[in-house]
């Protein structure tokens, strides 16, 4: 038991020994303290950048992206939750979350040097911002969509008969994700002429009539078939 005793009043009087001018107890103290403050400003402004105010405090993205977001049901629906800018475009786990404000970093130099500063850049930066955005969701699973929405959770028996058959057939089975299907949910597409659609009919099912098929189908249907003009 002596020894223990002798390390500690080592320790102790290591601890407590001038460095310099200060003792390396109150340089360790000093650090920690440090290092609490600066975490807590680290977190703090993580935070404040992960905000819809933050995001549209650009007139880039207020004015375009914005606008069109308001009109659509991820901004008002009959059940009152609304999806801001992070909850789609930011992973909520703390890993993802850093790994994408480092990626979303470089959008600072679009800002400083006027990369879609008007509305006609936009427009014509549109479908190449769209296509990174669609590239980036597919490489991670659609993490973003799984903020809110879980395909544990999903049930499907209050969905119509083609969701339902079209989410247990690709979702589940992780043969697609969200993006392949659900592009243009909250914004407006770009020229989609060339662009693969996510998903299409398959084989089994073309040429016939898909389940719960909604009046646009229908009206697709006889058109095709010459029944209406």
């Amino acid at each position: 038991m002596r020894w223990i005793g002798k390390a500690l009043d080592y320790s102790w009087r290591l601890l407590t020994r001038p460095a310099a001018t200060l003792s390396l107890a109150f340089l360790t103290l000093g650090g920690f303290v440090g290092g609490v403050f600066f975490w807590g400003w680290f977190n703090t402004a993580l935070e404040i950048t992960n905000t819809e105010r933050f995001c549209i405090s650009c007139h880039e993205m207020e004015t375009n992206v914005y606008e069109e977001l308001t009109r659509t049901v991820h901004f008002s629906n009959r059940s009152g939750v609304r999806a801001s800018c992070p909850d789609c475009h930011v992973p909520h786990d703390w890993t993802d979350k850093i790994a994408r404000k480092m990626q979303a970093s470089k959008e600072v130099w679009g800002k400083i040097f006027g990369t879609i500063s008007t509305r006609r850049k936009f427009l014509d930066k549109r479908r190449e911002l769209a296509q990174h955005e669609w590239a980036r969701l597919k490489a991670n699973d659609s993490l973003e969509c799984r903020n809110c929405h879980s395909s544990v959770a999903m049930d499907l028996s209050k969905q119509t008969e083609r969701a339902a058959a079209i989410h247990t057939r690709y979702l589940l089975s992780a043969e697609a994700t969200c993006i392949d299907c659900h592009k243009g949910i909250a914004h407006e597409l770009p020229n989609m002429e060339g662009v693969d659609p996510g998903w299409k009919v398959p084989p089994e099912w073309q040429g016939e009539k898909l389940p719960q098929a909604s009046i646009f189908d229908e009206l697709e249907r006889y058109a095709a078939a010459g029944l209406v003009q």
